[in-house]
């Protein structure tokens, strides 16, 4: 598949601000751009960061930079919870995915956009999410599209860096596409304390060029080519 699949909503689930950005900003911003509506529900405010300690409070900063930076997307509706960051993975992945449930039925979403099921780099809050979002979809049978990084680029960073990533081979990658990056490029900045002194973020996108890779990890709903079928529309109890 050379292009993103169609959807009627997409809802984007991910750990911490920022993951919308660096990670699934060039997917958002396809879809914004295609007319698709898009939300996002993040589920820690990313205050256990280490990078940003000195600008305040990061509670606060770090939401309002992720408003700032979802505008720029084009994303139409954010939701920030609580939940403990570094900490997301003790928590109870069903009682996680009601909040999935409620974020894709009030955005009408039949898409859901996660990270890889390795949270990319290993971490254990974007495991979590994904798994979260996951155990919803397979129940409402929803799609859901997981953005990868290839092989080469992991190893890459990891050598380089002492990283963790996770990188995925041609055979293990479902769609591959031509990112254009201006709108990502615009929201990261919004993200200024995790953003200026992160140079393996800047080297990632170096590296990835305007190419960005997905992995099915639900085809619920699939069809032939890039086109998907309306699933059944979710139950909005708990």
């Amino acid at each position: 598949m050379s292009s993103l699949p169609e959807a009627s909503s997409v809802l984007a689930v991910c750990a911490h601000p920022d993951d919308e950005s660096f990670g699934l900003g060039a997917a958002l911003a396809a879809f914004a751009v295609r007319g698709t509506p898009t939300a996002v529900l993040c589920l820690t405010h990313g205050a256990a960061s280490a990078l940003g300690t000195s600008r305040g409070d990061l509670h606060q900063i770090r939401a309002a930079e992720l408003a700032s930076a979802a505008a720029e997307l084009g994303v139409g509706d954010v939701e920030l919870l609580d939940y403990p960051d570094g900490a997301l993975a003790h928590e109870s992945a069903e009682r996680l995915s009601g909040h999935v449930q409620q974020a894709a039925a009030r955005a009408n979403a039949s898409l859901l956009l996660v990270f890889d099921e390795g949270g990319i780099t290993g971490h254990p809050d974007h495991q979590q999410a994904t798994r979260a979002a996951s155990l919803f979809a397979r129940r409402a049978r929803l799609p859901v599209l997981a953005w990868a990084v290839e092989h080469r680029v992991a190893a890459t960073l990891n050598s380089e860096f002492g990283t963790s990533f996770i990188g995925r081979t041609a055979d293990q990658i479902d769609c591959s596409i031509e990112a254009d990056r201006r709108l990502q490029l615009s929201a990261i900045p919004c993200h200024a304390s995790q953003a200026q002194d992160n140079p393996v973020l800047w080297r990632r996108l170096e590296l990835q060029g305007n190419r960005e890779v997905f992995r099915w990890l639900n085809r619920v709903g699939r069809t032939r080519g890039p086109r998907l079928e309306r699933p059944r529309q979710a139950p909005t109890g708990r």
